[in-house]
């Protein structure tokens, strides 16, 4: 019996080849896996920082005196596109009373008729996230978290604008109001 030397190499030398292959796709599968990880704190601290940005720019806004309601965007225009994530506008709203009160407020579309005849006031307020809600405030406070109202567009939704009215009522009797104009693209 004898023993064949060149098989013996080989088999050798195609177990080191699988073993460093091995090596290697651990080490992209770990650095692949950090480096999805950075991305993703990333993102969240831009969500962070955004969220912040517009408290800073609502509070700025009640820095007027008298102010009852501070919208951002300011311009009170947003712009959306068909089955794209849920945007929209942030509101705060200050008690100029010298005695608490209970807030509620209410968003509907208010003008479609640049929509087309076949999109509706009922389809507009369908595409609302959060367009209604309550909150109690003190004499003189503000809401420490901005409220927002978003937005979801469906693709079949035509390009169009249309205006929202977002109402504002304390203690059951409206306080202010404001319009806000949605475009879809």
């Amino acid at each position: 019996m004898r023993v064949n030397y060149k098989n013996r190499k080989g088999a050798l030398e195609m177990s080191v080849g699988t073993m460093v292959t091995i090596v290697l796709l651990m080490v992209f599968l770990v650095l692949g896996i950090f480096f999805i990880n950075k991305v993703s704190k990333l993102g969240l601290n831009a969500i962070d920082t955004i969220d912040s940005q517009v408290q800073s720019e609502i509070q700025k806004l009640f820095a007027e005196e008298g102010r009852k309601i501070a919208l951002y965007p300011t311009s009170r225009e947003i712009v959306l596109k068909k089955g794209d994530t849920p945007k929209g506008f942030a509101f705060s709203v200050r008690n100029t009373d010298v005695e608490s009160a209970d807030f509620s407020y209410t968003t509907q579309a208010s003008d479609v008729s640049k929509c087309g005849s076949t999109f509706t006031k009922e389809d507009a307020d369908s595409m609302l996230l959060g367009g209604t809600g309550t909150f109690s405030l003190g004499p003189g406070d503000s809401l420490e978290l901005p409220r927002l109202v978003k937005f979801s567009v469906p693709e079949s939704s035509p390009p169009c604008t249309a205006t929202y009215d977002l109402e504002i009522s304390k203690d059951s009797v409206p306080y202010t109001s404001a319009d806000i104009f949605v475009t879809i693209k």
